[in-house]
């Protein structure tokens, strides 16, 4: 909606001239594993801008429902064994990933027309 990208153009101003990781990366959305020598963790994300992380949480909660390839996508997460928290960090990833392209592009978000 307009207040999430009221908030994307606030707290990354950046968007539009990064690569599509850089982008994850830098809202913090990027899984980080925690390793050392045999021992391994879970990975988490962490740094980043927490803000935008805040501000796109609603929006991919919301993809995750209504937007057929957010659902697609969250669907297809959580039948590999994701939980759910996770998924909807990839939707959120996904999100900002996809704003970034479009802006770099020049271009409105389009729905895929559906098949007849």
């Amino acid at each position: 909606g307009q207040i999430a990208a009221a908030a994307i153009l606030t707290f990354f101003p950046e968007i539009g001239t990064l690569g599509r990781k850089q982008a994850g990366s830098l809202a913090g959305l990027v899984p980080h594993n925690r390793e050392s020598g045999q021992w391994k963790g879970k990975s988490f994300i962490s740094g980043g801008r927490k803000p935008l992380r805040d501000a796109l949480y609603m929006p991919a909660l919301v993809g995750m429902r209504f937007n057929p390839d957010l659902k697609a996508k969250y669907q297809q997460l959580r039948e590999a064994g994701k939980p759910a928290k996770i998924a909807l960090v990839a939707l959120m990833r996904k999100l900002i990933e996809i704003a970034n392209a479009l802006v770099k592009a020049d271009r409105f978000w389009a729905e895929k027309p559906a098949c007849a």
